[in-house]
Formats: structure tokens, sequence, C-alpha cells
């Protein structure tokens, strides 16, 4: 057919030559068709009936429908990322599997969702790793500071070898690991000083999330952090409680927090991650076709979210430098992870049960 097509064509770009007053002397003089154009055809030509194998070998299988769950709104991007993984899912598999998608709290909050979802109510899940820790703490280990240069990095990492080593014993909790998306690297932002060094944060009362690990690390680089609820945080940033934040650039937009902000340093001490899990009695229930599908299709989806946030941070730090917030781009990152005595740090937890020294030794090894 493409020889065919290419013939046809070839006489009608000799008509049109004619018919725009070319001269009886124009030669035209076909283009000798090589072994290797020949063979790139045939390439193209396999190509394309193999894509269409791979959906026509899924029409044997029975359609299904699972359902998909992000407690965020309709704005926030773990809900724009299940909005995406739908369509990716649908067409990849040719509507064999339809993804019936729910957000903004329709299915519960964070935690209310995770436990549907390790019963089975809700097939996949899209959620802050953190919410995965309460019961599944081997994933605590993201939550180690200065793990990752970059999201970037980050999405290398956790989407390879070493999320699936992370996330192996996630069945133990009735989920199956699918992929990991991002949830922003945290900085640091502040109402009274400007931060470049560690120094520069020595007793600071700095808001964190209710988490062991944040406070160890504040209290460890000399700040004084306050835990708590983010719905809690620009009423003590107004008052006083609070005299900073360690959110990522777009929460900070995002969330409202931003009012008495005067200065931000990217110092990028701390990466979040959103984790997508499928429940694992649905799991095994679907076909090694589908589960392909919905596993290749989950890695692409989570880089979306990581696209995602870094063109809200981006607009983000526009509407802060807009508010007047002074940022540093180039803060002394080194003087931060010294202070907290390099690597070394990381030792306080080797007794932990989620602490794997080979796992952190590969993530730094990146």
């Amino acid at each position: 057919m493409k020889k065919m097509l290419s013939m046809v064509l070839s006489a009608s770009m000799v008509l049109s030559l004619a018919a725009c007053g070319g001269s009886g002397k124009t030669e035209t003089t076909a283009a000798p068709t090589t072994p290797a154009a020949t063979a790139a055809a045939q390439d193209e030509s396999a190509g394309e009936t193999g894509s269409q194998a791979a959906v026509s070998g899924l029409d044997a299988l029975a359609p299904v429908t699972l359902t998909i769950y992000s407690p965020g709104n309709e704005n926030s991007v773990p809900t724009k990322t299940i909005l995406e993984y739908k369509k990716l899912v649908e067409e990849a598999s040719g509507g064999k599997i339809t993804l019936d998608a729910h957000h903004s709290g329709e299915l519960g909050n964070d935690a209310e969702a995770l436990q549907s979802a390790r019963m089975g109510t809700i097939d996949i899940i899209f959620a802050g790793t953190s919410g995965f820790t309460e019961f599944y703490d081997k994933a605590k280990i993201l939550d180690l500071p200065f793990l990752f240069d970059s999201a970037e990095q980050a999405y290398e990492v956790v989407n390879g070898e070493i999320g699936e080593k992370i996330f192996a014993d996630l069945p133990s909790s009735g989920l199956i690991y699918l992929s990991e998306g991002d949830n922003g690297m945290r900085q640091i932002s502040t109402t009274n000083r400007a931060v470049h060094t560690a120094a520069d944060v020595e007793g600071l009362k700095l808001r964190v999330p209710t988490s062991q690990m944040y406070l160890d690390c504040w209290e460890a680089l000399g700040a004084n952090p306050v835990a708590l609820a983010l719905n809690e945080l620009a009423i003590a940033l107004s008052n006083g409680t609070a005299e900073g934040q360690d959110n990522a650039t777009y929460h900070l937009v995002a969330n409202a927090t931003y009012d008495d902000i005067k200065y931000f340093s990217f110092i990028n001490y701390m990466w979040m991650g959103c984790t997508m899990a499928a429940n694992a009695d649905s799991w095994e229930k679907l076909p090694a076709e589908y589960q392909a599908i919905l596993k290749d299709q989950a890695k692409i989806a989570a880089k979306y979210s990581f696209d995602t946030i870094a063109e809200d941070n981006q607009a983000a730090t526009e509407t802060l430098k807009a508010a007047g917030v002074e940022f540093d781009e180039n803060p002394d990152i080194q003087s931060f992870k010294d202070k907290l005595g390099g690597n070394d740090y990381y030792l306080r937890y080797e007794n932990e049960p989620w602490y794997s020294q080979e796992i952190l030794d590969e993530i730094l090894a990146k």
C-alpha cells in the first residue's frame, strides 16, 4: 500500500510541476529505492502492525472498570494526575480498561481512602506517601533530609529499581506499588530573616508537619520547630507563633500561607512523594496484559505529576515575587548538611525497623 501511495504521489508531483509551468526540458528522476529505505518502510509497517496487534490482543479479554481516587480537590496535582492516568490507560488498552475517577473528598480523606484501598472499596489510590507510612514504615526512608538534590533526581530514583525495593513488601499491607509521583521539594520561607546558611535558622520558630523526623531534623539544625496542622499555619505566621515554614514553593500559594512571608530560600532539604498503589485482591484478578498496561502508564502519569509541579512552582515563584517576597536562589546548602553531620546523621535511625543502609547507600550514590 505504501509503495502504491508513493507512486501515486510521485505522479502527482510531476503533474503539479507541469501545471506550474515547468519547461519541457525539466526532467524528473525518481529516487532509487535503496535496501535501507525498503527496510525502514518494512519496520514502520511492522511497528504499526505490532501496535495494532497489542490492542487487538486484548480483544479476547473481558472489559474491566476500576475505581481510582485522589483525596485532593479538582485543581490539586494528584487529582490532575489521576485524570491524566485515566486517559493514558483507557487509550493504551483500547478502551478495555475504564478508570472511574473520583476526587475532592468524595471517598474520604487520605487516611480513610488508604484504608478503603487496602480493603478493596477503592481499586487504585494516589495519595501522599506520608500517609502510607502509617501502616508501611519502610517508606519512611524517603522522609530523610537531603536524599535528593532535585525533584528530577527523585523521579529517576523512586520510579526505578530503588523504588521497587522500598515498596517490595507493600503487598503485606494489601496494596501493590505502581509508581511514585511528586508532591514537591521542601524549602524554607520566613517572616523575619533571610536564610542563606544553616546559622541563619538558629532559634527560628519554624512550623513543621506533625512528624518526629521533621522535628528531629530542625532541632539538629538549631531551629525551634513547632509541629502544627496546615490549617493552623497562616494564623501562626500572623501572630508570631511561627516565624517560618518548610513547604514546597507552590504549597505557599495553593494553601494561601504567604501573606506574612518576606524571604524564601531554595534549600531543597526534603522531597515529598505521592504513591500510586492498587488493591492487591483487585490486582490479582486482572489479566497480566492489563497489569502491564496499568504499571507502565502509572510511571508515565508519575512523570506528569513531576512536570506539573515544576510548572506550578514556577508560577508560584512569580506570584510570591509579585507579593514582595525576596528569593535566595543559591543558598549554602552544604552548610545545612554539615550542620547535620553529613551522612552520619542518618545513623540515628539505624535501629529503626524501616532503616536500610543498603537502600540509603544506593540513593546517595545516584
